[in-house]
């Protein structure tokens, strides 16, 4: 039986988290044996813990660039990989990716994934920062043996990757009752789906809303923007036309939705679309990663929860 490690900076919900509960809750049990580290706790460690997933929290391995904490999770990482003796380490997100490669080649693991959820380098940043990360990013390819991209964008741009598409299971989807008892009735509502983030984009619905007042935009999800843009709805006057639902899951408000928005500047290959697709609801997206991808399937199977793991499970047999 193999042994694999997930490793992720952050535990909350988003996609990268969602990728590594969805394998690490799906592979084969009789043949993968699988734990999960990462840095700041949130809902995803919640969920494996409830799934019976071996958990391992590096509390200083954290998001923002921090000199001192960056080399103090290096060095727990690797402590960790000497200690757990994985066959495979499985990266995720830009800084477990970096710190977490160097550590698994110095603690001698043989297999090294790293899977690319959407290239940091596409980020609005000044040129210089732009540079750096796309070198940071590169680098962290070449400490490792194997690398996923989740978009054909993606793998175009990162040689020897290997493309595998975020999969999902078909849904349930509840009655949405929530969404639409907090609008007027019969109004359309556009509604969002996210972490509440510059790379999101939400600004841009806020601001659509102002210009047409005949808009309504649902807002779900939570993150770092929430107060800014609350303070942009109120400034604006829209708290009767533009409502932040918190986080909660796509199942339960996407019924909710008359339009699906994703004003997105940055993706990799966005569940959430997967899953409006699923609903069936007509969506107005911008095509930056593998939104067009999804957009302009025919078969979603490729898609699927089912295909995803299997090829993921290849490489690690490989």
């Amino acid at each position: 039986m193999k042994k694999i490690l997930f490793v992720i900076t952050k535990a909350n919900w988003g996609g990268a988290q969602r990728y590594v509960f969805d394998l690490a809750t799906s592979l084969p049990k009789n043949e993968f044996d699988v734990a999960v580290a990462f840095g700041q706790p949130g809902l995803l460690a919640k969920k494996l813990q409830q799934s019976g997933v071996a958990i391992y929290p590096i509390l200083s391995l954290q998001r923002d660039v921090s000199f001192g904490t960056d080399i103090k999770s290096f060095f727990e990482l690797y402590r960790l990989f000497k200690k757990e003796r994985p066959d495979v380490v499985h990266l995720n997100s830009s800084k477990a990716g970096g710190i977490g490669a160097l550590a698994a080649n110095l603690a001698g693991i043989k297999n090294i994934v790293f899977t690319i959820h959407g290239l940091p380098e596409d980020e609005t940043r000044d040129i210089l920062s732009q540079l750096l990360i796309k070198l940071a990013t590169r680098f962290t390819i070449m400490l490792c043996n194997q690398v996923i991209t989740v978009s054909k964008d993606n793998h175009a741009r990162v040689r020897r990757s290997t493309l595998i598409h975020n999969g999902i299971r078909p849904m349930q989807f509840g009655s949405a009752e929530v969404v639409r008892q907090s609008f007027p009735k019969g109004v359309h509502i556009t509604g969002t789906i996210g972490e509440l983030t510059k790379n999101k984009n939400h600004i841009a619905l806020i601001e659509q809303a102002k210009n047409n007042p005949d808009m309504y935009v649902a807002i779900v999800g939570d993150g770092e923007l929430r107060a800014e843009l609350k303070e942009k709805i109120q400034k604006y006057g829209l708290e009767k036309r533009v409502k932040l639902f918190g986080f909660m899951l796509a199942s339960e408000v996407l019924r909710g939705f008359d339009t699906f928005a994703l004003p997105s500047l940055k993706e990799g290959l966005p569940y959430v679309l997967l899953e409006a697709r699923q609903a069936g609801l007509p969506i107005a997206a911008n095509r930056v990663g593998g939104v067009g991808e999804i957009l302009d399937s025919q078969d979603l199977q490729e898609f699927s929860l089912e295909h995803m793991t299997e090829k993921t499970a290849a490489l690690y047999r490989s």
